[in-house]
């Protein structure tokens, strides 16, 4: 049986996966075929073994099966504690006891060397793959590009407009699309790219009229004037006075509602008014894709600016 390599916690709702793991004739097969299984880790003993619950039996993970290393690299302990709640990949080795209890014998570090085999070493620039957020950092944001394997999404490809941490765009746990940017062979890791698909200046400026008053976020404040994001591809500057020539009271992540004066591609540049604005909480919305993956499953290049304008924004992959 074929394997497909998910990020972690994609898996484990699926129907191939509930009847692997019904009862332990079911799980016996499953390891006569090799296949990745998924399921939760409820504990990390003193021994920094993970236990897993597969429902019928439970399975049990050793610290050296626990993690697959780069070259270079040897297993932290923080990366076999921090598994504990969450959903892991493993194949089954085979089968023991334990206090007289029959388990399953569980690697982790297997399904994800398989992945890396058979999978993610057949990537190549361009490839768009599925994701998943597992942690932030003030850099960027590390995602799963499958069985438990990350990629660093760097701060400046999560999206064209500017932003200050990747928390404004991205949460722990959203399954996102990402395009592999570029490859480590020797160190064998992967670096990914998301803003190629959300679109081009001229797409998400189709969504815009002159005349229209909207939303957008406060992103940052200069001394000629305030930019706003209408979307995550797609800002616009701000007058440092308002709509009746007094100054503008907001701060960076304020919510704004702007006219919009004009949209100006060949100058990639849209004029705003703010009418009014107020601090408001940022809850990350789901990324919206111009770029269909199961259409379009690579890219090769990416223009970002109108051909009519001067100035050229690209990515060659």
């Amino acid at each position: 049986m074929n394997n497909t390599y998910r990020p972690e916690g994609m898996r484990i709702a699926t129907k191939e996966n509930k009847e692997a793991l019904s009862c332990p004739e079911a799980l016996e097969k499953a390891y006569r075929q090799g296949r990745i299984l998924e399921a939760p880790a409820l504990l990390c003993d003193n021994q920094m073994r993970l236990h897993v619950d597969l429902g019928c039996m439970r399975g049990l993970i050793e610290r050296e099966e626990a993690v697959w290393c780069r070259p270079g690299e040897s297993i932290k302990d923080i990366a076999v504690i921090t598994r504990v709640g969450k959903p892991v990949s493993f194949k089954i080795l085979g089968f023991g006891e334990e206090d007289g209890e029959r388990i399953a014998l569980l690697s982790r570090k297997a399904a994800q060397s398989e992945c890396a085999v058979n999978f993610l070493s057949k990537l190549t620039p361009g490839d768009i793959i599925p994701a998943k957020v597992t942690h932030l950092e003030n850099y960027g944001a590390f995602v799963d590009i499958g069985c438990g394997i990350s990629s660093l999404l760097s701060i400046d490809c999560i999206s064209v407009s500017r932003i200050t941490h990747p928390r404004e765009r991205l949460t722990a746990g959203m399954q996102i699309f990402v395009a592999v940017k570029s490859m480590d062979t020797e160190l064998k890791r992967i670096f990914v790219t998301m803003k190629e698909l959300l679109g081009t200046w001229e797409e998400n400026a189709a969504r815009f009229e002159a005349g229209q008053t909207v939303m957008g976020r406060v992103r940052s404040i200069e001394s000629y004037g305030i930019f706003v994001e209408l979307a995550p591809n797609l800002a616009g500057l701000a007058e440092l006075r308002g709509s009746v020539g007094t100054p503008i009271r907001t701060a960076v992540g304020d919510l704004a509602a702007v006219y919009i004066k004009s949209i100006l591609p060949e100058r990639m540049k849209i004029k705003l008014v703010i009418i009014d604005s107020h601090a408001d909480a940022e809850y990350p919305e789901a990324p919206r894709y111009f770029i269909d993956p199961a259409k379009t499953p690579r890219l090769d290049y990416w223009e970002y600016s109108p051909a009519c304008s001067s100035r050229l924004i690209e990515t060659i992959f």
